[in-house]
C-alpha cells in the first residue's frame, strides 16, 4: 500500500493542533529559541521497524531546518538496543514532537511486528493474513499500511470498496440470493461482492449465485475444511473470527485464501522506542 504525502501530514498536524494547542507551556518558557538540539531513537524490543519517516516528518513539519539520518528502514527488523535513527533540530521542535512522533512509529511498529508475526505462522500454505476496517478513526490509511510493512494483504479500505453482505445486511433484506442479485442490478460491474456465511448451506447459496469472496464466519476448522473442498477454487475464502496465535496455523492448513485479524489494529501493542538527547 502506497501513501501520499499529504495524507500523512494531514494525520501529524491532527495530531500536532491536538497536542500543543497554541503553546507548549514547558518547552516555550524554558528552551531558548535558537538552541538546537541531537538526539536518536533506541529499539527497547525486537520487531519489524514501521513509520520512521512519517515520525521524523514530526519534526520537518516543525523546523524547516531538521535534518535526521536513519539507520533502519520501515520492513527491517529491528533489535532491542539497535539505534534506529539520529537527528537535530531546534530543540524546541524535538521536545514539542517528542511525543507525537513515537506515538506514530511506535503504534505502526506494534501493527507490523504483530502481522509479521501472523506471516510467518502460516508460512508455508497459500494463506495470506489481511486487517478488516476494525482501525482507529483518521488513522485507517497509516494503519493498513502498516499490515503490509509486516508482509500483510489489506482488506477493502472502505465501504465504497466492495459490496459486502454481513449477517446483519442479511437480516434486513433477507436470503442471500436475493441480496445478491439486488446489489448486482444497481452496482458497477468492476465492484465485487463478498458475502458471510454461518455454516455450510448458506454457502452453497452464496456460490450458487456467484459471489467472489465467501467469508467463513466463527467456523470450526472441519467445517472450513469442508468448505474449501465444496468451493473447489470457485471462490476465494476469507476466515473469521476466533483467530489466535494457537489456532492460526490450524486455520491456514484447513486451504482458506485469507485470514482477516481485526486485533492487527484494533488492539495491537505499540512497539517500544525511546527517544534519548544526545546533546
Amino acid at each position: 500500500m502506497l501513501l501520499m504525502q499529504f495524507q500523512i501530514d494531514d494525520i501529524i498536524k491532527s495530531a500536532l493542533i491536538e497536542d500543543i494547542n497554541y503553546i507548549d507551556v514547558t518547552t516555550d518558557y524554558l528552551i531558548e529559541e535558537d538552541s538546537t538540539s541531537t538526539a536518536k531513537y533506541v529499539a527497547k524490543d525486537s520487531g519489524v521497524l514501521c513509520g520512521i519517516d512519517m515520525a521524523m516528518r514530526v519534526f520537518e513539519l516543525l523546523d524547516k531546518d531538521f535534518s535526521a539520518r536513519i539507520f533502519i528502514k520501515d520492513g527491517q527488523a529491528v533489535e532491542k538496543g539497535d539505534v534506529i535513527a539520529e537527528f537535530k533540530g531546534k530543540t524546541r521542535a524535538l521536545l514539542k514532537g517528542e511525543r507525537t512522533a513515537l506515538n506514530i512509529v511506535q503504534h505502526l511498529s506494534g501493527i507490523s511486528t504483530a502481522t509479521n508475526k501472523c506471516v510467518e505462522l502460516v508460512a508455508g500454505t497459500n494463506t495470506s493474513i489481511a486487517e478488516t476496517r476494525k482501525t482507529l478513526p483518521g488513522l485507517r490509511a497509516i494503519q493498513k499500511y502498516a499490515v503490509t510493512v509486516g508482509g500483510g494483504k489489506n482488506h477493502r479500505y472502505n465501504l465504497s470498496d466492495c459490496a459486502m453482505l454481513k449477517d446483519t445486511h442479511l437480516d434486513a433484506y433477507g436470503s442471500i440470493a436475493n441480496a445478491v442479485n439486488a446489489l448486482r442490478s444497481k452496482m458497477g460491474h468492476t465492484t465485487k461482492i463478498e458475502v458471510e456465511v454461518q455454516n455450510l448451506e448458506q454457502l452453497e447459496e452464496a456460490l450458487e449465485v456467484g459471489c467472489e469472496i465467501i467469508m467463513l464466519d466463527n467456523m470450526t476448522c472441519e467445517e472450513m475444511s469442508k468448505a474449501v473442498a465444496i468451493t473447489a477454487g470457485r471462490a476465494k475464502l476469507e476466515a473469521s473470527g476466533n483467530v489466535t496465535s494457537k489456532t492460526i496455523k490450524e486455520i491456514a492448513e484447513t486451504g482458506v485464501d485469507i485470514i482477516s485479524m481485526g486485533a492487527l489494529t484494533h488492539s495491537v501493542k505499540a512497539f517500544d522506542i525511546s527517544m534519548k538527547m544526545i546533546n
